[in-house]
């Protein structure tokens, strides 16, 4: 998981500074996120998933597919 997070940010160009800022959360946190020093809350893999057009299932390894399921209606 803390893999493809990284490279997907990584595809994106941006820093963890810049993921930091987008998910509200310091560098240093963000740092922990990718190396698997902290585990990642629900709230935030759901935050990276929508970010970066991806499912939780994808971050989370339990699929290669990297497009998103369809949006509930119920959920927008």
């Amino acid at each position: 998981m803390y893999r493809r997070i990284r490279d997907l940010r990584e595809d994106a160009d941006l820093t963890q500074k810049q993921m930091g800022e987008i998910l509200n959360c310091s560098q240093r946190i963000y740092s922990n996120y990718e190396c698997g020093d902290v585990d990642i809350s629900t709230q935030i893999l759901i935050k990276l998933a929508e970010f970066h057009k991806t499912s939780v299932d994808y971050l989370l390894g339990l699929t290669n597919e990297k497009r998103p399921y369809p949006r509930n209606k119920d959920n927008k």
